[in-house]
């Protein structure tokens, strides 16, 4: 808890940087079963060539990437100790420390994934974002990142997450520097939105392996952002 303290009252990179060595080890790493049911609902649409993973991270998604990719692979990432530890975990990737805000590539990818980050972006930030990553691929290629249904108004969740985006705020308002996390900010409308004024064709599939919530939706969905 004191160290969770430390790397909350820091940067988004500080805190990042503060946590990577224990980063595989806590609930904040994108799950198996995630990555599991996105590489599923991507292998039919593969082989691709070469790959990049937009906040990368300490790399999981390398797992999945490797069976679906024919090329190189790249991870993004502005936390130097995150990609250090991707860099000893996967040697054979190409690890690269930017601000995905402003992203370093140029048409040389056909795939781009991203896995639990778009909370780190605050509305106003995702077109740069995704302005990015439409000129990181090349025509035709694929951005997909899985984002999940909000919980239930009256769901245990629903409050949680809401409590958490407000301490946030209130974070936020009185101590500096910030760090930028909230649930709430990415609704599966806005980020559609934003895609398409970006230049993406714009679909999803529901990843149906991580459940169905009471109405019968799916609790997660896989968007599929194809530059045009």
């Amino acid at each position: 808890m004191r160290e969770l303290a430390v790397q909350a009252l820091s940067s988004v990179e500080r805190g990042y940087d503060l946590l990577a060595p224990k980063f595989d080890h806590t609930p904040f790493r994108t799950p198996d079963v995630v990555l599991d049911a996105t590489a599923a609902a991507l292998r039919p649409l593969g082989p691709f060539g070469q790959a990049l993973d937009v906040c990368c991270g300490t790399g999981a998604s390398m797992r999945i990437l490797r069976p679906l990719c024919q090329g190189r692979i790249t991870g993004v990432d502005f936390s130097a100790g995150m990609l250090a530890q991707a860099g000893r975990a996967h040697p054979d990737a190409e690890w690269v420390q930017a601000d995905v805000r402003a992203l370093p590539f140029a048409d040389g990818f056909d795939l781009a994934v991203s896995f639990g980050a778009l909370g780190h972006f605050l509305p106003a930030e995702r077109p740069a974002l995704f302005a990015g990553v439409h000129r990181a691929l090349r025509p035709g290629g694929l951005f997909a990142f899985p984002i999940g249904a909000p919980p239930p108004i009256a769901s245990g969740m629903y409050w949680a997450l809401l409590g958490f985006d407000l301490a946030m705020r209130v974070r936020n308002a009185v101590w500096r520097p910030p760090f930028v996390m909230y649930y709430g900010t990415c609704p599966l409308h806005a980020v559609r939105d934003d895609l398409t004024a970006a230049g993406f064709a714009v679909t999803t599939v529901p990843l149906t392996a991580l459940g169905l919530r009471e109405d019968g939706s799916p609790r997660c969905r896989l968007v599929l952002a194809r530059r045009t």
